[in-house]
């Protein structure tokens, strides 16, 4: 008996049928449909509305809450420089975490149906439509319940003074990153650093997908040995 193999119709909502493509789900995610149409996710409305999202909805909606973060550290006696110092620690803890949850999260290999479906969500769809421009930033409802386990994590680690400056200079990463990863999509940089970045995480994309974990930099690829080589090295599967 002969099983045929399960296909996606992408005419019909997405997330709930990629389940089903099982131990092949991996490969299929990976062939990219560059389109800058967004397709159907959900059948429910405000299902499918909670997973489109502008990109400048990012900045207007947290960084009035980083502001808020260094004023309430600078009102527990901060200085402004200490408080820059704090956010520059922020940012850089946010760059290793950004690296970590692209590399060891989002590339994770899955079969199951459930497993399947949650990749496809939090970052399969991205390598399948690159393009699509509504689902490229983190929707900010998920964002919101992310930063309270990671509000408690600084809490724990760091006094309360100190703790509004590192998470929301955490936050100012993740922000940035948001942004980078937008512009490095749909923007079209003329000049280096920009220009080099974008030919880097395009070729994440569309050549090496199992290199090149970083968005706002290639630091720690560099540093952990997932640096893509180089187009005259030769092609890599």
């Amino acid at each position: 008996m002969v099983v045929q193999e399960f296909s996606v119709d992408l005419n019909k909502p997405l997330v709930f049928q990629v389940g089903h493509l099982g131990k092949h789900y991996q490969e299929w995610v990976h062939q990219p449909i560059v389109s800058k149409e967004s397709p159907r996710f959900f059948a429910n409305d405000l299902l499918e509305m909670l997973t489109r999202t502008k990109w400048w909805a990012i900045p207007v909606i947290w960084l009035p809450f980083v502001c808020w973060c260094l004023i309430m550290s600078i009102q527990m006696g901060h200085t402004l420089p200490e408080v820059a110092l704090m956010v520059l620690s922020g940012i850089s803890i946010w760059t290793l975490i950004e690296y970590t949850l692209h590399r060891f999260l989002f590339h994770i290999k899955t079969e199951s149906y459930w497993a399947n479906t949650t990749h496809y969500l939090l970052h399969g769809c991205h390598h399948k439509h690159p393009m699509d421009g509504l689902r490229l930033v983190f929707p900010p409802t998920a964002t919101a319940i992310l930063c309270m386990p990671f509000w408690n994590l600084v809490r724990l680690l760091s006094t309360p003074s100190t703790t509004p400056a590192l998470f929301g200079g955490g936050l100012l990463g993740y922000v940035m990153y948001d942004c980078t990863h937008y512009y490095l999509h749909h923007g079209q940089p003329s000049n280096d650093p920009a220009k080099n970045l974008k030919k880097y995480h395009l070729n994440h994309h569309f050549r090496i997908q199992n290199k090149g974990f970083g968005i706002t930099s290639s630091f720690w690829d560099i540093i952990f040995g997932t640096l893509p080589p180089s187009k005259t090295s030769g092609k890599s599967t």
